[in-house]
């Protein structure tokens, strides 16, 4: 990964809050408002979750980002905390950002004393590639089913 690229936990940089809700909306379609409670919720509480990470460029710019919230909107409420809106900016893919992104959401998780994080994706092959494993089938709140993964923290 580049060394001009820096990951960050939003709870020790409140400031980037706003932005970064902003850039989290753009890039999912869910309301600014909706990705801005939950970032400050994880700043004042300071709970194991929620928990946002963004990544920034040399000059400041927001290139990628995720979420650990305690479920990705769907069935399978017992598979908890769920990494989330995992999204690295495309002329910054395959750089290792994704990566090392996911590897430091695990270590927060793992100081936090969380053993294991999940996801939910329609992807087959990518996160097995940084140590997630496949473990069950969920159903999306919109009705689709979606492969779960998890790791150990």
């Amino acid at each position: 990964m580049d060394e001009s690229i820096k990951i960050m936990n939003l709870r020790d940089t409140p400031e980037l809050i706003p932005e970064a809700a902003a850039w989290f909306a753009a890039k999912w379609g869910i309301p600014r408002e909706e990705y801005e409670a939950s970032m400050r919720e994880s700043a004042e509480s300071r709970a194991p979750v929620p928990q946002w990470f963004a990544v920034t460029d040399a000059r400041g710019k927001i290139t990628a980002g995720a979420g650990i919230i305690e479920n990705d909107f769907h069935n399978r409420k017992d598979l908890s905390p769920n990494l989330c809106a995992l999204f690295v900016e495309k002329q910054h893919r395959r750089r290792g950002i994704a990566g090392a992104l996911l590897d430091f959401a695990r270590e927060s998780m793992r100081r936090a004393g969380i053993p294991k994080l999940y996801l939910v994706t329609e992807h087959t092959s990518f996160y097995e590639r940084y140590g997630w494993r496949h473990t069950a089938v969920a159903t999306g709140d919109d009705g689709v089913k979606m492969r779960v993964y998890e790791a150990a923290c």
